[in-house]
């Protein structure tokens, strides 16, 4: 965990451009950016037809959430001078079950099973528990590499059902708006969220297999600033486009 010795908050942006301003400008960032989101993603609710409003919502309080905590995340670290770990997971354990819970949204009109829905959740909370621990807890011992491991079963699960497993054969069934709505967020369950695990990997003593990196706590701050931005204003950016390209091709069907 990254820890600085700071006794006036004013020392973070004293000074030449450095590491530590960067974390408290990223956190600041993130914050407005999620805000700025969720404005975007309610407003545009009205825009859209009405099967797509609730992903819309959820797409809204995803970044809701996320604004919220990101302001506690960087009064917590320009207070502290501590990487704000604890704050961070709770944010990703209210969020990605939500970000989970879009997929059960896109398929729900053409099949999609509420038991589908709790295991994408449950897969979620559990690679998010036992991350947690494993970074939190073991973060500053060798066998973090453990519970890493444990915690992207979690992850590798969510993979499965997106890409192969009952979602994707439900999308792919259904065609059309909803098979690229699928496709498209689960190119960020894959790729964007990879962030994550490499953001333990590299700042954990024993990230993989018990191998240290020594990479600065404080630099990983900053990827995951900007990985969360990226990740869920893309989310509820890919649910937008399709919801404004599916509602456009059912207006000129009328």
């Amino acid at each position: 965990m990254l820890t600085l010795t700071i006794t006036n908050a004013s020392e973070i942006f004293s000074g030449p451009f450095n590491l530590t301003q960067a974390i408290a400008f990223t956190f600041f960032v993130g914050s407005m950016a999620m805000m700025a989101a969720t404005a975007f993603f309610w407003l545009e609710m009205r825009n859209v037809d009405a099967k797509w409003r609730t992903s819309m919502m959820v797409s809204g309080l995803i970044t809701f959430i996320a604004a919220v905590h990101y302001f506690y995340m960087r009064d917590y670290f320009v207070s502290t001078g501590e990487s704000p770990t604890f704050f961070r997971y709770v944010d990703w354990l209210l969020t990605v079950p939500l970000m989970c819970v879009e997929f059960y949204l896109i398929t729900k009109k053409v099949g999609g099973k509420i038991s589908t829905m709790w295991k994408l959740i449950a897969a979620s909370v559990f690679m998010l528990v036992t991350g947690y621990i494993g970074e939190a807890i073991y973060g500053g011992q060798t066998q973090s590499w453990i519970w890493g491991g444990i915690s992207g079963l979690g992850h590798f699960y969510i993979i499965y059902l997106v890409w192969a497993g009952e979602v994707a054969q439900l999308a792919k069934n259904a065609g059309g708006a909803v098979l690229k709505a699928n496709k498209a967020l689960a190119w960020f369950v894959l790729a964007g969220w990879a962030i994550y695990p490499l953001g333990y990997i590299l700042g954990t003593q024993g990230g993989f297999i018990g191998i240290n990196f020594g990479v600065d706590a404080g630099f990983m701050d900053v990827i995951y600033n900007i990985g969360d931005a990226v990740n869920k204003i893309g989310f509820g950016l890919v649910i937008y486009t399709l919801a404004v390209s599916d509602t456009k091709e059912l207006n000129a069907a009328k």
